[in-house]
């Protein structure tokens, strides 16, 4: 690592917001090591940089969680918006997907995040976006992201399960060509 990298990302967080940000997610750490659940860890921050309507972009399959997750918040005086992957009803032969047989829209994470632009949100929360999908979320919103569930429909929303299964991670190997 050079001098100059590492002086340019301490550079980087001595600006206002970002110093804000990493101390008082440094203090949360510490004030809940191993005892806080992401959930919990969420609500501090929030609360700490007085972030007031949080926005969460959710997957149709994952709806239950995040009503659960909107009535947390708002239990907690936050101002919550929820926006599902299907917002705006595309088709996916519009974006050059096969067509699906039935009726299916495509995820639009794109428009999840405009549309929580428009409301104003201070913080949105992922809720089980596909892969890529959070990605370009993250690229269109315009205040930090974080995530809350990383959908793996294998693993039942834990990813990190794969590396710790050896059947898995004997599968994920480079040398393993066969996924079956």
């Amino acid at each position: 690592m050079g001098e100059l990298l590492k002086k340019t990302a301490l550079k980087e967080y001595r600006k206002a917001g970002n110093l804000k940000l990493y101390q008082k997610s440094g203090l949360i750490e510490i004030e809940g090591y191993a005892e806080y659940p992401r959930v919990k860890e969420i609500i501090r921050l929030a609360e700490e940089m007085n972030w007031k309507k949080l926005g969460i972009a959710f997957c149709i399959g994952l709806s239950e969680e995040a009503r659960r997750l909107q009535e947390v918040l708002e239990s907690h005086g936050f101002d919550v918006h929820s926006i599902v992957c299907k917002v705006g009803g595309v088709p996916k032969e519009e974006l050059s997907l096969p067509k699906p047989k039935g009726h299916a829209q495509a995820c639009n994470p794109i428009l999840q995040a405009m549309v929580l632009n428009q409301v104003g949100t201070d913080l949105n929360i992922l809720v089980g976006l596909c892969m890529g999908h959070d990605v370009l979320f993250q690229v269109y919103s315009k205040v930090p992201t974080t995530t809350l569930i990383v959908k793996d429909r294998v693993l039942a929303h834990n990813p990190a399960g794969a590396l710790y299964s050896r059947y898995h991670l004997r599968k994920l190997m480079k040398r393993s060509t066969k996924w079956r």
